[in-house]
Order: structure tokens, then C-alpha cells, then sequence
């Protein structure tokens, strides 16, 4: 695998974070995959592997680096962009998803996992990432009401963009071509089964990615892609395929629930109390949209249940930290002790 690096996505931002000496003495690579024991390179170079040790950062997929000419890890770029979650489960630990991307596809069927909850999670993800969100409904062929789903989307935000396609259609999918652009990163995320590995095989013109019909007793799609994988797109970008995860529990995403409910942001200044909460209080002008009809009342609803689990999450996180900083303090503490006894012995 001996690519450019502006085929890789090398960009100006990168660019400008190089020392000259660091540009001429050092290798730029890519992590396009991320094992279990090691992290997997790319390079002008070639494909490098990385074995994944406690002096490493923590690293992802579409973060670059620098390596010395031995192979040997130097240090890791800024970065331009960064998605994360918490953990899946009780682990209280925040997971790396995928870095310096661009754009995110949000992709979501048009059958009966189309729920507009879902993508309101995912559309904070990408608003507090700094990344360019694209809904794109898929399963056209399958789908009656296709413009009607289109329409409950995009009332979300009328600047939202939003494209149904038949993934399996190259000329269907031809609109999503403009931010395929040369240099550009793009990331593919869902649920399970709604799509997403077709859609990669699709853009890049390849089968790489396994892909399973759908179910014929409820319409759901069957889960294919079981880790992140990196694609170089004929038209010069670069797509990073996700599989879909059971759990998108929020580790940060204050600023991304603002901008993704910027309609019940934008009412909450017109309430009588600066603290409302818009839970009962008198001079609601949220819930007066909501009688009005002006406001869906299951957008406030996941209004409330995601601002909730940040703040769950957040305190936990935080709590976490705290705990492993003490660890750490005390450690140093009594690594003196150690030595001392160590020695004695």
C-alpha cells in the first residue's frame, strides 16, 4: 500500500503542525486500522504495523503520526476532529471512534428502523465533533413513503441536508459524490443493517465490504461489518466504514445538543425563568410551542433524555478521572519506597 499522502487525506492543517526538519527526517503515516495488539499504518512508505503499548497515546483510525525511519513512533498530530463515546456497558471509559474526518454520513434505512430519536443522537455526535453531518436514508426501492420520511428529517433543521438513496444504485448515490472530494475524509455511521457497507462497496466501486439481504419478517438489516475499516474512494477521498453500534452513549455533546436542538434552544430564551427547565414551570415558551403545536413533543422528550445521559456520563467520567489521578499520585509517592526496599532486599 504505497500512497500519497494526498491520497491518504493528508491536508494543510497537518501540514502546518510539521517543524521543517520534521517534514524532511520523518515518515507521515495514517492509522487505517486498529487490532486488538497493534495499530496498522499507512504511508508513502508503505503499510506499517504498530504494536500498541502503554507509551503510546491513545490512538484511532484516521490519526496521523509521525514515525522515525526505523518505523518507531515520534508523536501524534493534532487533531482536526475527533468522534468518541462512552463505552459500551458499565465500563466507565470513553472509546475513540474515528478522527480527522470531514464529513459524516449518517445513514439511516428508510424502512422500519427509520427513527428520527437515532439520528438527533448522531447529529450531536457530529455537531460537537466540528464535523459536516449528511443524513442519508437508504432503501429507496424499499420504502413507500419515502419523500414523507425525507420531510419529517428535514423539518430537524431546514439547513440539513438530507438524501435518499437506493444504496445499490450507482446513479442514486451520484448526489453524495460532491463531498467525495479529493483530500476530503468522510466517515460512514448507523445502526446495524441500515445499509452502510453497501453504500461504501457502492462509492468505491468495490465489494469489499460484506453486506446481508434483509430480513423478511420485520425489514431489518442484518449486521455485516464487525470493525472500522479505512477505503480510498476513486474520486480522491477517503471513507472510514463503522459498524453499527448497539450503544452511542454520549461522553461529550453539551454544544452538540445545543445545535442539534437549535429550535428548542432558540424558544428556551423566551421563558419566563433563565433556569427553566421546561418541566412544568409558568412560562414555558417551550412547552407553549408544544401546546401550540408549533414543537413535536418527542423532540423534547429526547431532548431531555440525551442532555440526562451527558450529565450522567459526564459525573461518571469525571468521578473515573479523579480516581486514576489519585492512583497515579500515590504511585509516585511510594515508587521511592519501592526502590528503597527493593534494594534492602
Amino acid at each position: 500500500m504505497n500512497l500519497s499522502l494526498s491520497q491518504l487525506g493528508w491536508q494543510a492543517f497537518f501540514q502546518q503542525q510539521l517543524s521543517l526538519q520534521e517534514f524532511e527526517q520523518l515518515n507521515i503515516a495514517r492509522v487505517i486500522a486498529h487490532h486488538r495488539n497493534e495499530y496498522v499504518l499507512a504511508s508513502e512508505q508503505g503499510k506499517h504495523h504498530l504494536p500498541l503499548t502503554v507509551a503510546l497515546p491513545a490512538m484511532t483510525i484516521g490519526d496521523w503520526l509521525l514515525l522515525n525511519t526505523d518505523g518507531q513512533f515520534v508523536r501524534l498530530l493534532e487533531r482536526k476532529s475527533v468522534f468518541k463515546r462512552k463505552a459500551a456497558g458499565s465500563q466507565l471509559a470513553e472509546q475513540l471512534i474515528s478522527a480527522n474526518v470531514d464529513t459524516l454520513l449518517i445513514v439511516s434505512s428508510l424502512n422500519q428502523d427509520f427513527k428520527l430519536s437515532r439520528i438527533e443522537r448522531y447529529l450531536t455526535l457530529a455537531y460537537e465533533a466540528g464535523v459536516d453531518p449528511v443524513v442519508v436514508l437508504t432503501k429507496l426501492d424499499l420504502c413507500d413513503d419515502a419523500e414523507d420520511k425525507r420531510r419529517m428529517v428535514q423539518q430537524l433543521d431546514p439547513l440539513l441536508i438530507v438524501e435518499s438513496v437506493n444504496a445499490l444504485d450507482d446513479n442514486s448515490c451520484k448526489s453524495l459524490l460532491s463531498w467525495c472530494k479529493p483530500g476530503k475524509t468522510l466517515a460512514v455511521m448507523g445502526s446495524s443493517g441500515v445499509g452502510k457497507s453497501t453504500l461504501v462497496n457502492t462509492l468505491s466501486g468495490e465489494h469489499g465490504q460484506k453486506t446481508a439481504a434483509i430480513r423478511e419478517d420485520d425489514s431489518k438489516g442484518r449486521h455485516t461489518t464487525t470493525a472500522r475499516s479505512m477505503h480510498f474512494l476513486p474520486s480522491g477521498a477517503v471513507l472510514i466504514d463503522t459498524p453499527g453500534m448497539r450503544e452511542l452513549q454520549l461522553s461529550d455533546g453539551e454544544d452538540g445538543i445545543r445545535r442539534t436542538f437549535a429550535d428548542i434552544d432558540v424558544l428556551a430564551k423566551q421563558c419566563r425563568f433563565k433556569d427553566c427547565q421546561h418541566m412544568g414551570e409558568p412560562g414555558c415558551a417551550v412547552e407553549l410551542a408544544i401546546n401550540s403545536g408549533e414543537l413535536d413533543p418527542r423532540r423534547l422528550a429526547n431532548y431531555h433524555k440525551l442532555q440526562a445521559e451527558l450529565r450522567r456520563n459526564t459525573s461518571s467520567l469525571q468521578e473515573r478521572r479523579a480516581k486514576d489521578k489519585e492512583f497515579g499520585k500515590m504511585i509516585k509517592r511510594l515508587a521511592p519506597v519501592i526502590r528503597h526496599n527493593k534494594k534492602g532486599y
